[in-house]
């Protein structure tokens, strides 16, 4: 990168960061416009970046208006309309989307690459906690905050593997060239980019033919593609029971989730999750596959899968006494939440489960509105919220009602989110979750300090 100053147009996102932090790291002058303030925006500060929070070409700081000098990304989720962008454009500055700047970091590296509609925060993050807690090391750009290092960078002087997260929005992971592809699902999502889920998938089908030669795909089993890899790549498929890497002996119980992982010519016995939740074990076959392919050993395999922490928002434990149990969880797509749902009904199989949802987007709850409401219906109680439009504009007579009113649980409410704390302070509680992608992680905080005053009453 021949750029001495890099502005950020949506710094505060979780894949902005970790560049932005990435190129801070690197001696960069980096700078920023968010639309509000956050943890991770206030970390930047820290770190050294100039942020501000309102879209003014003004405030853009003047060392970052010379076009010679400063390279322009951007996120896919600002609209064009966006003045500071727009002005970028017409003053002609280089601009490069986020993805494309990751694809030329990854370019010089040994690339594991995390793609699917859901569970490539949790792979990522696992086989890059595999791989730092091993004699091999990487460098890793992750779409969520990892526990173990309160960061979604991770970087190596001597490490030539970067595991990123391959994100389909927008065709973003096309700029990618894996040398390891990980596909843990294919399920159609993002429509209002694609149309069809034809299209969806075919997107995938191309992210294949992107592997480098003499690369590995890590393929979920019946993920419903064709992959289109060069003669020279060798593809294995997993699932938690079936395929080329898969988990036996699987053993759950005391709050604990153990398993054999097996390969084509080996098994690594004992494996314990460091997150016990089900759904967890056919994400670690992935991430213990990629992590054994990139050099990890099998005793380097057990001792980092036990102290995974996980990432922030992925099944994330806020609260667990006897009598109250409160767990966030990103899930916002109807899959997710089944998966999320199902994994809390075998941790709790007895319990009243409570669940709020914030839907995100107005295209997502038109495209899924039936499958939203058949996953929330899996719920003893559901709250649901206003739906969190993000980069949309409002579409006409779509509003959470449309999955409300097709929800078959005997309890439901609709809220707005300024009234859930009110409502939950007044509500009996046994097993908590909220669900989605949206703001709702705003109101985290201030929901486990009502519970934790809940749980001492009771």
């Amino acid at each position: 990168m021949n750029y001495e100053l890099i502005y950020f147009i949506g710094i505060g996102g979780i894949g902005m960061s970790n560049l932005a932090r990435y190129f801070i790291q690197q001696g960069k002058s980096v700078a920023g416009y968010d639309r509000m303030e956050t943890p991770l925006t206030k970390a930047l500060v820290a770190e050294g970046a100039k942020v501000h929070y309102e879209d003014y070409v003004r405030l853009v700081p003047a060392e970052f208006l010379d076009k010679e000098k400063t390279l322009v990304v951007y996120t896919p989720a600002v609209p064009a309309s966006h003045s500071e962008l727009q002005f970028f454009r017409q003053s002609g500055f280089t601009i490069m989307k986020r993805a494309q700047l990751l694809g030329e970091v990854t370019k010089t590296s040994d690339a594991v690459c995390v793609a699917g509609t859901h569970g490539k925060t949790t792979v990522s993050s696992m086989t890059a906690h595999l791989l730092r807690q091993s004699g091999v090391d990487c460098n890793a750009f992750l779409g969520g905050i990892l526990k173990n290092y309160g960061t979604n960078l991770l970087l190596s002087d001597k490490s030539r593997i970067t595991v990123a997260e391959a994100d389909e929005y927008d065709r973003s992971f096309h700029w990618l060239q894996p040398w390891i592809a990980v596909i843990t699902s294919a399920d159609p999502d993002h429509l209002d980019i694609y149309g069809t889920p034809e299209a969806y998938r075919e997107s995938f089908e191309h992210f294949t033919s992107l592997i480098r030669k003499n690369g590995y795909l890590i393929l979920k089993k019946d993920a419903p593609l064709t992959p289109r890899t060069d003669a020279t790549v060798t593809v294995f498929t997993y699932s938690e029971s079936e395929g080329d890497f898969h988990a036996e002996n699987i053993r759950i119980g005391n709050g604990e989730i153990t398993f054999d992982f097996v390969s084509p010519n080996s098994r690594i016995t004992g494996i314990q999750l460091g997150v016990p939740v089900k759904v967890n074990i056919e994400n670690a076959v992935a991430a213990i596959a990629a992590a054994v392919l990139s050099g990890v050993k099998p005793d380097e395999v057990r001792a980092a899968m036990k102290t995974f922490g996980g990432a922030k928002r992925r099944f994330d434990f806020q609260l667990k006494t006897p009598n109250l149990v409160f767990i966030d969880d990103y899930a916002h797509h109807p899959q997710e939440l089944t998966a999320s749902i199902r994994s809390i009904r075998q941790l709790y199989p007895d319990r009243k489960v409570t669940g709020v949802f914030q839907p995100h987007l107005y295209t997502r709850t038109r495209d899924f509105a039936d499958d939203f409401a058949q996953s929330l219906s899996l719920l003893d109680d559901v709250i649901l919220l206003d739906i969190y439009p993000a980069r949309e504009e409002p579409i006409p007579g779509i509003t959470s009602g449309v999955i409300f009113d097709r929800i078959t649980s005997k309890e439901k409410v609709l809220l707005k989110k300024a009234e859930l704390l009110d409502f939950l302070e007044n509500k009996e509680l046994d097993v908590l979750v909220t669900l989605g992608a949206g703001d709702i992680e705003h109101l985290l905080p201030a929901i486990k300090q009502l519970l934790e005053k809940k749980s001492i009453g009771k």
